[in-house]
């Protein structure tokens, strides 16, 4: 049997900071300022197996009103209440596939300029669950959403963490989000690169 190991982090990610903090520059713009591609090469620390190339197209940027309320829903109601409020967000803010994968919906993009003039992309979702996984209600299923950050330097390729399997609770007393991982390690995106659109 698989043994599986949960991590509890607080937030090495910076996840947490960024689905409750976005900054008026984060509101949606023109459709044409706002769309990014992006292709990375996704390995999963845990086995070392190369998992492939994702590709994850960003069509806009969460607003701080979407931020707002996700943290108040999450602080009122808790994770379970959370997923409910992500999987309704309205357009979708982008999406992410595989070359194995029909892609799946991402609910929240956030952007961060960085000292230096690198950037920080932060990314939240629901996740992908199987029929199977759904059927036996393996314990798994705690764990809804899907986490990753990237870091871009001011020029060149970038590198990032996901985390595929997370659950999410909200420490009232230390005033912070806390990320429990389902697996070991986060999946690294290497070779983060940005697609340029055609002229």
């Amino acid at each position: 049997m698989r043994r599986s190991t949960a991590i509890r982090v607080s937030l090495s990610l910076a996840v947490g900071a960024a689905l409750f903090v976005c900054v008026a520059t984060s509101s949606v713009g023109a459709k044409e300022e706002s769309v990014l591609r992006l292709t990375a090469v996704a390995l999963d620390t845990n086995n070392r197996a190369r998992m492939g190339t994702i590709d994850i197209v960003i069509e806009r940027w969460s607003t701080p009103e979407e931020a707002s309320n996700l943290k108040a829903i999450l602080l009122e109601k808790g994770d379970d209440k959370l997923l409910s409020a992500l999987q309704k967000i309205k357009p979708r803010c982008g999406y992410a596939r595989t070359s194995t994968s029909l892609g799946w919906d991402i609910f929240f993009a956030k952007e961060t300029e960085l000292p230096g003039g690198g950037r920080k992309i932060v990314l939240a979702s629901d996740r992908p669950v199987s029929m199977w996984e759904a059927r036996n209600s393996t314990r798994s299923m705690d764990y809804q959403f899907s986490l990753a950050e990237i870091r871009f330097p001011a020029t060149g390729k970038g590198e990032g963490k996901a985390i595929p399997r997370a659950q999410l609770t909200y420490n009232k007393e230390k005033n912070t989000l806390e990320i429990e991982n389902y697996e070991r390690e986060p999946v690294r995106l290497n070779e983060v690169t940005i697609i340029e659109p055609k002229k």
